[in-house]
């Protein structure tokens, strides 16, 4: 396990990160100028359909003001600035990438966010909070890494209060075998994919009740078909984050969902009461 998951910090080490936005968001202004989480999300809404994908599944969830939300696997907080900015809730992120979670302070210093979003660097395995502390866990784009679904799910199960809600955004198999590399795996050996099926399965016997599951596949191919089409955006993007090869890794998880070896879940869980 330590080996596995030594490989999947070292596909997000990301050396010199954060200079490395300094420079791009240098296009927006001056270092002092405050920017908005809609000007970043070209950079920091690392999963498919982008920004939309998370404020549907904000909607989904019922995230408010008085939620407190920890965002798992937060890399450099996109989703964590969007929730704090649009529906008023305390985020707390964690990422397993040192570089990430530096680079996601920088980030929401710029916007200004810094009193409702915090990041610390922790694996999804020991997450370091007391049991029952969320009103809400997020998870988008993340599992695909997560060897053990069993464990990672117990422990989200933990730190969320009885009748809380656990929002799931996710890259799952579909009828074929995927084409590598992607944006969170090289190679298959830090690739630990589930159908949908499987997902929800494994969810629910870590102790939760499904409230929304709906296949976002489809969605998904029009987004990559509608990117194909425009070409690349003129402002920064997810290069910047990932390295002067994310063209490929897109283009090869693009290549998967168009041809349904990959799909789309979006998927809503009440937290079940603990077993005593």
């Amino acid at each position: 396990m330590t080996d596995v998951l030594d490989g999947v910090r070292d596909h997000y080490a990301a050396t010199g990160l954060t200079g490395r936005l300094k420079t791009a968001l240098s296009a927006f202004g001056p270092e002092g100028q405050r920017l908005t989480p809609q000007q970043l999300a070209a950079l920091d809404q690392f999963h498919t359909r982008g920004i939309a994908a998370t404020a549907e599944l904000a909607r989904l969830a019922g995230v408010s003001a008085e939620m407190s939300v920890l965002d798992v696997g937060s890399g450099v907080g996109g989703p964590a600035r969007f929730l704090a900015s649009t529906c008023g809730c305390r985020v707390t992120g964690v990422d397993l990438s040192a570089p990430f979670v530096e680079a996601a302070r920088y980030l929401t210093a710029r916007t200004g966010l810094s009193e409702r979003v915090s990041f610390e660097t922790a694996s999804a395995f020991e997450l370091p909070f007391d049991a029952g502390r969320f009103d809400v866990a997020w998870l988008q784009h993340v599992a695909m890494n997560i060897p053990d679904r069993a464990r990672l799910y117990r422990e989200i199960r933990r730190v969320l209060k009885v009748g809380g809600r656990f929002a799931t955004y996710d890259v799952v198999l579909g009828g074929g075998e995927p084409l590598y590399p992607v944006p969170w795996a090289r190679t298959s050996a830090t690739s630990f994919l589930l159908s949908a099926a499987a997902t929800r399965e494994a969810v629910e016997a870590a102790g939760f009740r499904t409230l929304v599951s709906q296949d976002d596949s489809e969605a998904a191919k029009a987004w990559v078909a509608q990117l194909r089409a425009s070409g690349p955006p003129p402002s920064p993007n997810l290069g910047v984050v990932m390295g002067p090869d994310f063209a490929q890794l897109s283009a090869n998880l693009g290549r998967n969902l168009l041809e349904g070896r990959l799909g789309i879940l979006t998927a809503v869980f009440e937290a079940a009461p603990t077993a005593t």
